[in-house]
């Protein structure tokens, strides 16, 4: 089962959470939570408070379903940096006029799940006892030609100028 969290209107880039996003996507949410909490970026608190809230979603949603969720087994399954609305700015600029420039605003989500089998992902497939996997026909052997050298490009010889004498003492 997923666990999110949100967090919408962060005055942050974008792209500049998706740097600090890249940094915890796929690990445990342990190791996700140590390396917010050094991460040297200006959203990480932020990022590290989102963290806990899902995680507190999970505990919450896990006592009031009935569910028997394991947080040690827990892990960052998506983390999103969406656009949010654009704040429109003027700079003043040189000789009276104006430069626009736009801040950006994000909208981040946090998605964590319950890692299942040893290999990290939910065991959906099982095999059925005495089945052979299906043999792939197999395929004629092409014969290639060996690649052509590229021809070397031609160039045109230098020109020469009138050969620059010393200037003269007065």
């Amino acid at each position: 089962m997923e666990f999110t969290a949100k967090l919408s209107y962060a005055r942050v880039s974008p792209q500049k959470a998706r740097l600090v996003l890249d940094m915890i996507k796929g690990r445990r949410v342990e190791d996700a939570l140590d390396t917010l909490l050094y991460a040297k970026k200006g959203i990480a608190p932020k990022l590290y408070k989102l963290l806990r809230s899902a995680l507190e979603n999970a505990n919450y949603v896990s006592a009031e379903k009935g569910l028997d969720v394991d947080v040690d087994r827990l892990y960052v399954k998506r983390a999103i940096a969406n656009d949010g609305p654009r704040m429109k700015r003027i700079r003043p600029a040189p000789m009276g006029r104006a430069y626009r420039y736009q801040r950006r605003i994000s909208h981040i989500e946090l998605a964590l799940e319950e890692k299942v089998a040893g290999n990290g992902k939910a065991a959906l497939v099982e095999t059925v006892q005495g089945a052979e996997p299906a043999k792939k026909p197999a395929k004629k052997a092409v014969k290639r030609a060996p690649a052509k050298k590229p021809a070397a490009k031609k160039s045109a010889p230098k020109k020469k100028g009138p050969a620059k004498q010393p200037a003269k003492k007065r």
